[in-house]
């Protein structure tokens, strides 16, 4: 039998009949830092599938991170933002040393929940953005996290750990953009480092963390949905029935905390109601979350983190209809 040429063997090992991977990994570039970010998306409104492979791609590329971006699937290997029981790969959140997160209403069972309340119980940071404050819905009844806001008095999961849960749309929906106002009694904290403004072009959420957050940008409702529009000047009532002005105080839409997990260490937690895909378009934002990762490690933050993009990124406009459809993991792997 002749030996199969080399080139005959690379054709069989791209074959499209060899089973398709469920998750990509992103190997650092350049000098690695040793750590390994694994990032969850599961939404169905803000693109997080498109958005978390884009942040691992920068930050293994950009700052020598091994990432590894997992998806929610479909019974055809599709990522699904609907699939809410679906996490692919849980098993990578055995060897993270950091979370980057956007779901939203997810609904794992038993194992996969255990394996990221296991995380927790590490003391893995957690870098939280926009609906991760109501990450988790109430199915399965026996999951760890089986509980948040109305059914909960203590808001379920978003607040327990994060410090807030779902409250409202402060600013509105699809009309009303965001600009980030950096909050000057903490402008020198590493996570702020190199950020000088922040944008999203979605809207501000209603939101209180508690005492012991560490507020580092708050909402200003904009008018319209680009950057260049002035503020939005009306009153509307908080969930406390308490009516203010939209923009007087402005909604907290970043801070950090330190909470006690169930084994009596600690996670450090950077929390952002921004962070669609969209939203990360702006280059402020990419790099607060960039140093957020850092920050969560306790690795020195950069003066000014590389937040460039790796590669093309167009994302998709948000909503619950129009995610593309028919992807799969593979579709973002690293071009070489």
């Amino acid at each position: 039998m002749k030996r199969l040429s080399l080139s005959l063997l690379a054709a069989l090992a791209f074959s499209p009949l060899l089973p398709a991977a469920d998750h990509v990994v992103y190997e650092p570039a350049g000098k690695a830092a040793g750590k390994h970010v694994v990032l969850l998306s599961g939404d169905e409104e803000y693109r997080s599938e498109e958005a978390m492979p884009m942040l691992g791609k920068l930050l293994s590329q950009r700052h020598g991170f091994k990432c590894t971006v997992l998806f929610s699937l479909n019974d055809k290997g599709e990522i699904d933002p609907g699939a809410g029981g679906s996490l692919s790969h849980p098993e990578a959140l055995d060897t993270a040393d950091a979370i980057v997160m956007l779901l939203r209403f997810r609904h794992w069972d038993v194992a996969t929940s255990g394996k990221f309340q296991a995380a927790i119980n590490r003391g893995v940071p957690i870098i939280a953005l926009r609906t991760s404050t109501h990450a988790f819905s109430g199915y399965p009844k026996d999951s760890p996290f089986a509980v948040w806001n109305w059914n909960n008095p203590d808001g379920g999961w978003g607040e327990k750990v994060l410090g807030e849960t779902w409250v409202s749309h402060w600013g509105k929906h699809k009309v009303e953009a965001t600009k980030g106002i950096i909050e000057a009694a903490n402008a020198s904290h590493p996570v702020l480092r190199g950020v000088s403004s922040l944008f999203g072009n979605t809207d501000v959420y209603e939101a209180a963390p508690p005492a012991d957050a560490v507020i580092l940008a708050r909402g200003q409702v904009l008018q319209g949905m680009t950057a260049d529009t002035p503020p939005a000047s009306y009153r509307k009532a908080t969930a406390a029935k308490v009516e203010q002005d939209v923009n007087s105080p402005m909604m907290p839409v970043a801070w950090t905390r330190s909470v006690k997990n169930d084994k009596g260490g600690e996670n450090k937690i950077l929390c952002t109601t921004m962070g669609a895909a969209t939203d990360l378009t702006d280059e402020g934002l990419r790099r607060l979350v960039i140093n957020g990762v850092y920050w969560g490690l306790g690795l020195e933050v950069p003066e000014k983190a590389d937040a460039s993009l790796v590669g093309d990124y167009q994302p998709t406009m948000y909503g619950f209809k129009g995610n593309k459809q028919g992807l799969k993991p593979d579709d973002f792997v690293l071009a070489k």
